[in-house]
């Protein structure tokens, strides 16, 4: 099944002759290789005019192996047969990075089942191999807790916008067979207004309703469940909590948590290092790693356990400093690879390098990177012409190696890039337009738009 979806995309015209490639020998010498961080993602591919060669480590290599032929095969109107042209090739290829990610957030507005498996697919096509799936925020809380059903019975936007547990399940299993990890983020303390409409005891009040309550077990009790419900439904040893924009206001504003914090000697900001290392602590417990958004480097340091992974979101020098003390990062700095940002041309997209200004030693601990896709505006009518061909870019800084930086080569594989996801279905809007997903500027060739 896994190599037969390829068909489709090697073979899309029905009737039409196979040309001189006659096969392709494919050997993976783990074929049931762990979908994990860090899995082997190398392959080599050797296609000559009559026939083709693939040999990988692991079944995902193979997948990026036979997504690359799928790219060279190309159909012949005239001889009205498919045919490899210039060959032969001969490639060895594997990422420069091993975490190379888009956000998709289903709070802001709902993405349905279809519309994420769709998006998924398209994300094979460019060798993208995790979603971040920021799953809930103050907004709604789409996703069905088993244990808690009343986060989503409460939260969510309707009845028609929720996820089950076997939903996840699904999903996940979806981006599994084609080598895509899915790590879920629920966002703590902060953006979770929505969890308070199910269990407003562990809100501050009915009037200011987050960060959430540090005062109470009863938080950290429902975070635990929560989390536990999230790893069933889930494969992936990584776990994202979160943890930016807090602001501590609604705690000091409320004579409990006020007094509670009094009671324990701590500022507010101390609450939000407290509640941090118990949200830590449970991820850990669960014999997980802890992703982060940079907030907690920014104000904790190295006081943060050192399996933390910090997800630099802020321009500055936090990759830096947190690669220099040992913690391995994720990059994603705003505006360059924030998808939201319509502004922003594929060509600045480009631009961005996880490791600007690192050494080598500390741009080793940068596992990868993305782009985020913040769903404020978006919803299934436009996430694809919103992602592409802009995350294009991205998805090539984050294979390629350092070296491939120039704009005017990347230039032509963004444009056929664009048309081939066309071709398959992928809503992608034209590369030369000024803003994201605007439409074309009139008649004309896809390859020159």
């Amino acid at each position: 099944m896994a190599y037969g979806r390829y068909k489709e995309q090697l073979f899309p015209h029905t009737g039409a002759q196979a040309g001189s490639l006659k096969s392709c020998q494919v050997t993976v010498a783990d074929g049931s290789a762990k979908l994990v961080l860090g899995a082997d993602e190398s392959y080599t591919l050797d296609v000559s005019a009559t026939g083709c060669k693939i040999t990988a480590k692991t079944q995902f290599g193979a997948y990026h192996a036979m997504e690359t032929l799928s790219q060279l095969v190309v159909f012949n109107f005239d001889s009205d047969a498919y045919v490899v042209k210039d060959t032969p090739w001969s490639i060895t290829d594997s990422p420069r990075f091993e975490h190379r990610e888009v956000l998709l957030d289903t709070s802001r507005h709902f993405q349905p089942i279809a519309s994420l498996k769709n998006i998924i697919t398209s994300f094979t096509y460019a060798k993208i191999n995790t979603v971040h799936w920021h799953i809930v925020d103050e907004q709604s809380f789409p996703y069905g807790s088993p244990t808690y059903p009343k986060l989503a019975k409460m939260g969510a936007y309707s009845n028609f916008e929720r996820f089950t547990q076997q939903d996840v399940k699904d999903v996940v299993e979806y981006a599994r067979q084609r080598g895509v990890r899915v790590v879920v983020e629920i966002d703590t303390p902060g953006h979770a207004a929505s969890w308070c409409k199910g269990h407003p005891e562990i809100c501050p009040s009915p009037t200011c309703l987050m960060p959430l309550n540090p005062a109470t077990n009863a938080t950290f009790d429902l975070i635990k469940g929560l989390f536990k419900d999230v790893q069933d439904a889930t494969i992936d040893g990584i776990f994202h909590i979160g943890g930016d924009e807090v602001n501590t206001g609604c705690w000091t504003k409320s004579s409990s948590i006020s007094a509670w914090l009094q009671q324990h000697n701590m500022t507010a900001d101390q609450g939000y290092e407290y509640f941090v290392g118990r949200v830590t602590d449970i991820v850990l417990d669960l014999g997980m790693i802890p992703t982060a958004w940079d907030e907690l480097w920014t104000h904790f340091g190295t006081k943060l356990d050192k399996k933390t992974i910090i997800h630099q979101w802020h321009n500055g020098t936090i990759a830096k400093e947190a690669t220099a003390a040992g913690y391995r990062v994720v990059w994603s700095s705003e505006p360059t690879w924030y998808l939201d940002h319509l502004q922003y041309t594929w060509q600045v997209l480009y631009q961005g390098d996880p490791c600007v200004g690192l050494t080598d030693a500390e741009c080793s601990l940068v596992i990868g990177g993305g782009g985020e896709m913040w769903g404020e505006t978006v919803d299934s009518s436009d996430i694809q012409n919103t992602i592409w061909p802009k995350m294009a870019a991205i998805a090539e800084r984050l294979w390629s190696d350092k070296s491939v930086t120039s704009i005017d080569e990347a230039t032509p594989r963004i444009r056929y890039f664009r048309c081939l996801l066309n071709r398959r279905g992928i809503g992608a809007a034209p590369p030369s337009n000024k803003e994201a997903r605007s439409a074309p500027p009139g008649p004309g060739s896809c390859f020159n738009q």
